[in-house]
């Protein structure tokens, strides 16, 4: 069978779950788990297939480098009801909510209040390297307030990690209507321990939490006055989604450098696995990769595989260190890894040395390519596994003929459905959210029930291709930039930004400021 990613998010997070560097050595995470349609760094190996699944989130540290010294919080808790929406006695439990606040720059009990909708995982995470929240708060006198989601980081439910996920029966909390009931209540007691009603609140959030931002913003109007939702897929689920989109605009970012480059990565997954078959194969394998003491050379195909899918998303114009230590446009450095390699020769296998050297050893301080089993740092794949074939069934699990990632993998919901309920032992609600919050005919419905939503995707991002491309109305917007990345407009600001992106930032810190202004207005509070 062949090799698929499905990237999933999530969105989507992060950071962690691609690969670093440790004890001198680069990490791939391979498990053995049932497929599902995202995760954050997911392989499922067998002796027929490779399925490795990706995801996405919000942030991004100045350039890889340590947090900003301007990043400074309190973390607090909230004690959060376990169920929203039933009075069963089991509702009633509660849990500790933990968020983070800085209110260094809040002018008054009538500035604004910016709210990051945390997305599935530490909420550290996010308040370190969501750099344009940190920059606008000065300038609109804001408050800063990151709120983590439920049953990601510390805010667990049932006493801990171990009790919230022991079951279905205690997994079934962890829904999208929950985690947002989860905000919206925590917003309003939040308000009225700082008796300040009148406070607007503007909620912020990349990949699945830009998600959560516009669902919030439709959801509780009356809570939440805008959203600025970066590189949110809310339309990658079924019937709204090409299935084949994702991995088709992540190939053309690589066709786009270089033809060559291309070529070479897509013929490689055909060599690497007969080579794999035979002992010879593996031993020439070994000779030519690196591979750190107890790692196989099995490892290298998914290696390859998220080095091609990460570097896409995360196409930055300057370097970062958002899933690992990475040069600015790391597609093209891969392509011209690629272009210069091969020993003189036609040799694929230098060539993909070559371009998993730059994603993996950028910095050159690994000494080896290493493999690595569960490891999961931030918390983020038993949360995610489970929302990820429950209800956020997102759409990006074809593979097409011309795709990067060889050989062709036909989409087919069937064997999705299926492959989720065997994961859960529950059947999936694909179309649920489009149930919930909409989807079909968007730009008609959100112009007729809408306002105050703002939309950011970099056509580089594979997932702009679920994102809302074009402004609804006045309100509604839609900032589209061609050379953009995943949640490029979120990370901090750095002296060598392009113009485009000190653009589209302004642009965004003038949409807030113009909300505000009309919030003010309409509500008769003088600023």
């Amino acid at each position: 069978m062949g090799r698929l990613i499905a990237a999933g998010f999530l969105l989507l997070l992060l950071w962690c779950q691609a690969a670093a560097g440790v004890g001198g050595g680069v990490v791939v995470r391979r498990r053995s788990r049932p497929p599902t349609l995202a995760r954050h760094y997911h392989t499922t190996s067998s002796s027929s297939s490779r399925r490795q699944h990706a995801a996405a989130a919000g942030g991004d540290d100045a350039g890889g480098g340590a947090v900003p010294a301007m990043v400074q919080y309190e973390t607090r808790h909230y004690t959060q009801r376990l169920d929203h929406f039933n009075s069963a006695p089991a509702s009633y439990a509660t849990f500790q909510q933990r968020y983070l606040v800085n209110d260094t720059f809040w002018r008054s009990k009538t500035a604004p209040i910016l709210l990051y909708a945390g997305n599935e995982g530490d909420v550290e995470l996010f308040a370190n390297n969501t750099g344009f929240m940190w920059e606008a708060a000065p300038r609109l006198g804001a408050m800063l307030v990151f709120v983590e989601h439920r049953y990601y980081g510390r805010s667990m439910p049932f006493g801990g990690r171990e009790a919230a996920f022991r079951d279905a029966g205690t997994k079934g909390y962890l829904t999208v209507t929950q985690a947002l009931a989860d905000y919206a209540s925590f917003v309003l007691s939040l308000k009225a321990n700082l008796s300040a009603p009148a406070a607007p609140v503007l909620v912020l959030g990349g990949s699945y939490g830009g998600m959560l931002a516009v669902w919030m913003r439709l959801k509780y109007p009356h809570i939440i006055m805008g959203a600025v939702a970066s590189s949110a897929p809310i339309l990658s689920f079924y019937g709204l989604a090409d299935p084949y989109a994702f991995y088709d605009r992540m190939t053309d970012d690589f066709k786009s450098e270089s033809k060559h480059c291309y070529e070479v990565l897509r013929d490689s997954w055909a060599e690497l696995d007969s080579l794999l078959a035979t002992k010879e194969g593996a031993s020439r394998l070994k000779s030519t990769f690196n591979m750190c003491n107890g790692s196989s050379v099995e490892d290298i195909p998914s290696l390859l595989e998220s080095a091609v899918v990460y570097a896409a998303m995360t196409d930055y114009p300057t370097p970062s260190g958002f899933l690992t230590a990475l040069p600015a446009y790391p597609v093209r450095e891969m392509c011209r890894a690629v272009d210069r390699s091969g020993g003189g020769g036609n040799d694929t296998l230098l060539r993909v040395r070559a371009a998993m050297g730059v994603y993996y050893n950028h910095t050159g301080a690994a000494s080896c390519f290493r493999g690595e089993e569960e490891d999961d740092p931030y918390g983020m794949l038993a949360g995610w596994d489970w929302q990820a074939c429950t209800e956020m069934v997102l759409m990006t699990y074809g593979l097409s003929n011309d795709s990067i990632l060889q050989p062709p993998w036909p989409f087919n919901l069937t064997d999705v459905v299926d492959s989720c309920r065997n994961a859960t032992g529950l059947p999936p609600r694909p179309f649920w959210l489009e149930t919930e919050f909409g989807g079909y005919d968007i730009g008609n419905v959100l112009k007729r029930s809408a306002s105050n939503i703002l939309f950011f995707n970099g056509l580089r991002d594979p997932w702009s291709t679920g994102g809302v491309l074009k402004s609804i109305s006045d309100s509604i917007i839609a900032l589209v930039e061609p050379k953009g990345a995943h949640h490029v407009d979120l990370r901090f600001s750095s002296k060598d930004d392009p113009e485009w992106l000190t653009r589209v930032r302004a642009k965004e810190t003038r949409i807030i400021a113009r909300w505000l202004k009309q919030y003010y207005s309409d509500e008769a509070i003088s600023t």
